[in-house]
């Protein structure tokens, strides 16, 4: 090639290069400026769960201190239906731009896959996981007047009377069924499921005595306990749980390994830019940060437990593989 080519062809290449080049640097240098101007309006998190619940009372908890180091409201929009799917969906379906967002659980991220024949969006690849926000231990409750105080007393009673004892969830494939499916599996003993149409309407059977006992999540069940409506005998995370610590582990209590835990996190749709996700993950880490909202969540029946980025990728795609375990194992499907 002649020295003349080799001009011609060097001119060539930075023609084309220069505004490849330029646009990398654009987006390099818009990535930051995205970030400094979200939020400009108020955010919605849709929280696929009823009202009043344990998973809206988080989220109305924790949302105010997030919002404050946004600077504009996160509005909640409550919009429950089929575990959970239903207010995923809308989620899955909405604008990658940081103004729509999920609060989710090890429900519609991890369970539900396995639950359900058809999901109409993918929990993985239709969404950027932000950031786990809290760790929520499940409980173990029986009715006031049953007989037994502990664990050991539950299970000697059980199979003194197999088929007698009714557990109770929030309905087929809810954490608290599975949960009790856990419990039933460990412990070698023969209680029939009940399930209800969520976690109110189960518990006020528990309080009354047409069921026996529930492996409930913590916000729900700690409550009733404390008031003395139910009785409250162990916990389902590997430690005890600091906002009650007279509470035994079930692990401790004669089942070694047992854990029936639950979570949630904030979720937005997937293609929602990397400098959004960094910021609101920020956000959310701060607030869980404040020994207040600790002090808060404790007396909820959670604690604070941020993880944001791959670290919360790998954790989801963890409990989805145990969880799948026990819908195989409790056979339970929900069409």
């Amino acid at each position: 090639m002649n020295p003349l080519s080799r001009r011609a062809l060097a001119s060539a290449v930075a023609a084309v290069a220069t505004p490849l080049l330029l646009g990398a640097a654009l987006l390099a240098a818009a990535a930051p400026a995205v970030a400094q101007a979200w939020p400009e309006r108020p955010i919605r998190l849709v929280v696929p769960f009823p009202p009043g619940g344990g998973a809206d009372n988080l989220a109305r908890t924790i949302m105010p201190r997030v919002e404050a180091r946004l600077g504009q409201p996160i509005v909640i929009d409550n919009r429950p239906g089929a575990g959970g799917n239903l207010g995923a969906e809308s989620v899955a379906r909405a604008a990658p731009d940081g103004y729509t967002l999920l609060y989710g659980t090890n429900g519609t991220h991890a369970i539900n896959a396995s639950l359900y024949r058809e999901l109409r969006f993918d929990p993985v690849k239709d969404f950027v996981p932000v950031s786990r926000m809290t760790a929520i231990a499940t409980m173990l409750v029986v009715e006031p007047k049953l007989p037994v105080g502990t664990v050991a007393e539950l299970i000697r009673l059980a199979r003194e009377q197999p088929g007698r004892l009714n557990f109770a969830s929030a309905g087929n494939g809810t954490t608290s069924h599975l949960a009790g499916e856990l419990f039933k599996t460990a412990a070698g003993i023969d209680i029939v499921h009940v399930p209800y149409r969520g976690g109110a309407p189960a518990a006020n059977d528990l309080m009354a005595g047409t069921v026996q006992l529930m492996v409930e999540v913590m916000p729900n069940a700690l409550p009733l306990a404390r008031s003395g409506r139910v009785r409250g005998l162990a916990v389902g995370s590997l430690q005890r749980f600091a906002g009650a610590p007279e509470l035994p582990t079930i692990a401790e209590s004669g089942l070694p390994g047992f854990e029936a835990s639950a979570w949630d996190g904030v979720f937005a749709p997937a293609g929602t830019p990397r400098a959004i996700v960094d910021r609101l993950a920020t956000a959310i880490r701060e607030a869980l940060d404040e020994p207040a909202l600790a002090e808060a969540l404790g007396r909820l029946g959670a604690s604070p437990a941020p993880l944001a980025g791959d670290a919360f990728a790998r954790h989801i795609a963890a409990s989805m593989e145990q969880w799948a375990r026990a819908v195989r194992s409790s056979g339970a499907k929900v069409d």
